[in-house]
């Protein structure tokens, strides 16, 4: 068996997070798995994969989704340069399988090793998927999907649901979930990993409406780069126990500190809040591309496993009241963390791992590796 893996995708965490979970699944199962992510320079996977351990290839690419005039003319440039830097790295790396995670870079790297005749596994997350991997469903040899919602965009008889991908020490058991003991009750307020804006102002002006409770109360928010400085001081101003960060590294750590998450509704925080079954108060991202992340908030509010509040109602007012419910009603709190821990798929990464040990073994009796698909021509209109 090939024991080369490229994971590709980035861009944001909700991208790249799955695509390390399975990484650690895959080193857990051989430590001698050579293991190689493909990202941009820009996305949040140049920060990240340095601490984690992998090496990171870089090449160009762009989303072009909503962009118009020079800005989409040179998104378009690097698409055919990214295919180019996949196909020399891929020729040189050969690789026994390459799995796309999602996001705009996965596209020339999946696209160029579908050219080379390389197993491929796409992963995505949300329960709407992009146009990136509707396009690179039609290539692909296995689909993974977090929600059966999305097994109507792909062929039947290569897409399996799995649920999205965490991390390990994330997939615990329903007693090993509680918060610690605590004088206080900790909410943990994230707005993705660049952060959000909204959610930031908002949580700010819920102090001065908590200011009763404030002494009871310590805030764990992640605000992205932006909003740090200011956030951080006016917190400060207010006198409540807090500990703010532009990002969190250590989030499972977090995640079991706390009794109350608010945060966007992205794909792979809600595989992670449902794994542990925490209670949350959802505001999905209003601008994600057809609005999956409100699809995503509605699927954990209709099983009464979440709150959504929508962006344009997202108040100091809102927040506060939200807060306030869950400390007050720890009944409520407790039905919402064990329907919040049904949805959970926390077998997600070992299903996942397994699709790619097939997909290796494929690869291994394949005579001559690259560029052996047979009975395929390696003509798409990209």
């Amino acid at each position: 068996m090939q024991k080369r893996v490229v994971i590709a995708g980035g861009g944001t965490g909700g991208h790249l997070y799955p695509g390390i979970a399975l990484a650690r699944a895959l080193k857990k199962h051989d430590k001698e798995m050579d293991i190689t992510f493909v990202g941009t320079k820009q996305g949040i996977e140049s920060k990240v994969l340095p601490q984690e351990g992998f090496p990171l290839k870089t090449i160009h690419s762009a989303g072009l989704l909503g962009k118009k005039g020079l800005k989409r003319l040179f998104s378009l440039v690097k698409v055919p340069i990214g295919i180019l830097q996949s196909m020399a790295f891929l020729m040189q790396k050969k690789p026994g399988l390459v799995v796309g995670v999602g996001g705009y870079v996965s596209g020339p790297l999946v696209f160029s090793a579908w050219i080379l005749g390389i197993p491929i596994l796409i992963h995505e997350q949300n329960s709407i998927p992009g146009a990136t991997n509707k396009l690179l469903g039609k290539i692909a040899d296995k689909i993974a999907v977090s929600f059966k919602e999305s097994l109507k965009y792909f062929p039947a008889n290569k897409t399996i649901e799995t649920g999205n991908l965490i991390r390990e020490e994330l997939a615990v058991l329903k007693k090993e979930t509680a918060p610690p003991p605590s004088d206080k009750f900790n909410v943990l307020v994230l707005g993705g990993s660049q952060g959000a804006h909204s959610i930031n102002a908002g949580m700010v002006e819920a102090v001065d409406v908590l200011s009763e409770k404030k002494n009871q109360l310590h805030i764990v928010h992640q605000t992205g780069e932006s909003d740090f400085d200011q956030v951080k001081n006016q917190y400060a101003q207010k006198g409540i126990s807090t500990d703010v960060r532009p990002f969190i590294h250590d989030m499972a750590e977090q995640y079991k500190k706390t009794a109350l998450i608010i945060c966007r509704a992205g794909a792979t925080t809600l595989a992670e809040i449902t794994a542990l079954g925490k209670m949350s108060v959802l505001i999905p991202y209003p601008h994600a591309t057809h609005n999956h992340q409100e699809h995503n908030a509605r699927i954990l509010e209709s099983a009464r496993a979440a709150e959504m509040i929508l962006d344009k109602d997202v108040s100091g007012e809102r927040l506060a009241q939200a807060i306030t419910s869950a400390m007050e009603q720890p009944e409520k709190r407790s039905v919402m963390e064990n329907n919040c821990f049904a949805l959970g798929k926390r077998d997600a990464t070992q299903k996942a791992l397994q699709l790619c040990l097939e997909l290796l073994g494929i690869s291994h009796g394949r005579p001559g590796g690259i560029g052996n698909r047979d009975g395929e021509n390696a003509l798409l209109c990209f």
